[in-house]
C-alpha cells in the first residue's frame, strides 16, 4: 500500500484519501500543497477528507479551491472531515443522516 492524501487546491484545508489511511500513520500530502505530510488523528476511509490545517467550528471547509461547508466543531490538522464534522453547502439532507452508515436519522422505519 502507498498511502498518501491529495490536496486539489492551495487554498483547501483538506485533502483526499487516496488510500484507507490508519490512526496515527504519518502520510506524504501530493498535489497543489505547502504541506507535505500530515498525521492522521482518526482512521481517514478511502476516498473521504483529511484535515490539512485546523478548522474552527463556523469556518469553511475548502476543497477544489472553493467552499463546500463548514465546519460544525473544531477541527484539528489530521482529523477526518464528513458529516462527522461539517455541514455541507451543496446537500441540506448530508445534516440529516448518520455520520458512519449515512442512514437517514430523521426517517422512522418500521
Amino acid at each position: 500500500m502507498n498511502e498518501r492524501v491529495f490536496q486539489v487546491n492551495i487554498r483547501d484545508n483538506v485533502a483526499t484519501a487516496l488510500e484507507e489511511i490508519p490512526a496515527g500513520m504519518t502520510i506524504p500530502v501530493i498535489g497543489d500543497t505547502e504541506v507535505k505530510e500530515i498525521t492522521a488523528l482518526d482512521p481517514i476511509p478511502k476516498g473521504h477528507k483529511i484535515a490539512v490545517s485546523d478548522i474552527q467550528n463556523g469556518a469553511s471547509v475548502i476543497k477544489y479551491g472553493i467552499v463546500i461547508g463548514s465546519a460544525t466543531k473544531d477541527i484539528k490538522a489530521g482529523t477526518w472531515v464528513h458529516l462527522n464534522a461539517m455541514r455541507s453547502n451543496y446537500d441540506e439532507r448530508s445534516s440529516h443522516l448518520d455520520p458512519v452508515t449515512g442512514a437517514p436519522l430523521d426517517t422512522k422505519y418500521q
